[in-house]
């Protein structure tokens, strides 16, 4: 890790950062200048400003994204602010070119106030044909998605999203390994923040119950002192109204997610849970338990959120793809319709599930194609 560490400082020092603008139309002589600036420019103008839909004929924003971050919650390193947050958002953009060409920049705003983030939001989308919000602390995240959903092109929050359609596409071929029906599944979720709720919210209507847990223990409709995030979320899982700690809630479930905290579990709670469990430790750098802990204990099938472990549950298997499928097809929103087919694509592309594979790599073939058809299939059936 130290290492990684240093040759990671050095590279970013020696290329100062790791995106730039690309000319597409090269400006060499009077002729060029004519073109692509004044006076030739000026009808482009006028053919926007009469039919404002050519905007995304005639400039960039039919392939452009805007990365929105306020820094109050980067990877695993909490509220570090803005500017910490540039390098984290300019890898973003990296992975969107990367791997769905499409061009992305990092808008890393200096406020964590949500009435001014969604102002600023709404007032630069003319030049993004879609919004990627990254690294926005919950429960302000909620808010600030869902009131930016009318801004005629698709917005997702992808700490949310992303990792919940991973998720899913693991969790459908871990089923599959382990030889359980989705359906029958029992799943405690391990964290009710921006990730842990999106997976609740996907999750829920496919499998037997959800149980989410927080740092105050499970939580159920009547527990005190809810926040409406967190009532939302007891709307709909729990359904037989359990009361407790951790423990009571892995007593005999299927599968345990965790998008909390480094070692947050033990061999012990993975003991507690039916025979054969299917375990997601998704905290990065360090997951809730080690895969080595945790198959001690009797884990079945183990996914983390790191590439050096089999599984990786890591959404840049999922965003490239989302908002490719979603902008190509114009869509005006990213529906929970098409994060369902996302992520049946996702675990489709793996044809032989096993124990050590249950989800594709970011590097294997078709992994973006696979995701942004399924999207804009969808998409395309609802225009």
């Amino acid at each position: 890790m130290i290492d990684i560490s240093k040759k990671a400082l050095a590279l970013h020092k020696k290329n100062k950062g790791k995106i730039a603008t690309l000319v597409t139309t090269p400006i060499k002589n009077k002729l060029d200048l004519s073109l692509a600036y004044t006076p030739g420019v000026a009808e482009v103008s006028r053919a926007i400003a009469k039919r404002k839909e050519l905007v995304f004929d005639y400039t960039i924003k039919s392939h452009t994204v805007g990365i929105v971050t306020d820094g109050s919650a980067v990877l695993g390193l909490g509220n570090i602010g803005p500017e910490a947050a540039l390098p984290v958002m300019e890898g973003k953009a990296a992975l969107f070119k990367t791997f769905a060409d499409l061009d992305a920049f990092p808008i890393c705003l200096a406020t964590q106030d949500t009435e001014e983030i969604i102002s600023i939001v709404t007032a630069i989308a003319p030049v993004f044909g879609g919004i990627n919000l990254e690294d926005i602390s919950a429960p302000r995240c909620f808010e600030i998605e869902a009131r930016l959903q009318n801004l005629g092109i698709p917005v997702m929050h992808d700490d949310q999203h992303g990792t919940a359609v991973v998720a899913l596409a693991g969790l459908i071929n871990a089923a599959k390994v382990a030889k359980r029906k989705l359906s029958s599944l029992r799943i405690v979720i391990v964290g009710a923040g921006a990730a842990g709720s999106a997976i609740a919210k996907l999750v829920s209507p496919l499998v037997s119950d959800v149980i989410s847990v927080d740092s105050r223990g499970i939580i159920y409709k009547t527990r005190p002192g809810l926040e409406v995030y967190k009532l939302n979320l007891a709307r709909i899982t729990n359904k037989k109204n359990l009361k407790g700690s951790m423990q009571d809630a892995l007593v005999g479930a299927d599968v345990v997610i965790g998008v909390s905290t480094a070692g947050i579990l033990s061999g012990k709670d993975i003991a507690l849970m039916a025979p054969r469990p299917i375990v997601f430790a998704m905290a990065n750098p360090m997951p809730e338990i080690m895969p080595d802990e945790a198959k001690k204990a009797g884990a079945f099938i183990v996914a983390t959120g790191r590439s050096d472990f089999s599984n990786q549950i890591n959404n840049s298997l999922s965003f490239p793809g989302i908002f490719k499928g979603a902008m190509a097809s114009k869509a005006t929103r990213i529906t929970d319709e098409m994060k369902l087919a996302a992520a049946r694509a996702l675990a489709n592309l793996v044809k032989k599930p096993a124990s050590d594979k249950i989800i594709p790599g970011p590097f294997d073939r078709g992994v973006v194609n696979a995701v942004s058809s399924a999207v804009s299939k969808i998409a395309k059936r609802r225009s």
